[in-house]
């Protein structure tokens, strides 16, 4: 089922986590935060919606990392009720895209809940002193590609590189749903 996250909360300050990532370290919001901002990526292997911007997302975040913006992806989802999205799996799915950023396991989901994420993808772009900018849509897309899109998450945060101050005008994202354990 399809998910909207609210806008922004201009200002919300990021809350810090310590997770897993596939790359076999653990890392923390602080250890990685960008000189310029951070994007924190809420996505997943399985959802259509992320498979259908993950080469964007990608292209986005090493756009991004030339500007001092630094990308961190998240999946919270409950592998019990979506084994897709295993830590194994995570693993396959970052390789296959090429991920040039850490993609982390939040298996207790208390990351997600502390974000107040809702959906994958869900994106929260921070400015340099970890405050929300930022929490909208990647482009147009979707789930169908929209030949010459705006890009709406890079424009928005090379605004936060540049004036540390995101757009006033944003479209939220839209994904599946959270796969919450228990569910």
């Amino acid at each position: 089922m399809a998910a909207v996250p609210p806008l922004c909360d201009f200002g919300w300050k990021a809350p810090d986590f310590s997770l897993p990532g596939v790359d076999g370290r653990t890392h923390s919001l602080q250890s990685l935060r960008g000189g310029k901002g951070t994007l924190v990526a809420f996505i997943c292997n399985h959802c259509p919606y992320v498979i259908s911007v993950i080469g964007r997302l990608v292209r986005d975040a090493n756009d991004l990392a030339k500007l001092g913006i630094a990308t961190v992806a998240i999946s919270s989802n409950d592998a019990a009720y979506e084994p897709d999205d295993s830590f194994d799996n995570m693993k396959a799915f970052a390789a296959r895209h090429g991920f040039t950023f850490p993609y982390l396991y939040d298996e207790s989901q208390d990351v997600a809940r502390a974000y107040g994420a809702v959906c994958t993808p869900d994106f929260f772009g921070f400015n340099a002193g970890l405050e929300l900018q930022y929490r909208g849509r990647l482009d147009a897309s979707r789930k169908d590609l929209v030949p010459d899109a705006r890009r709406d998450l890079y424009e928005a945060l090379r605004q936060v590189a540049e004036t540390g101050r995101g757009p006033a005008e944003q479209i939220a994202s839209m994904g599946c749903s959270i796969k919450w354990k228990g569910q």
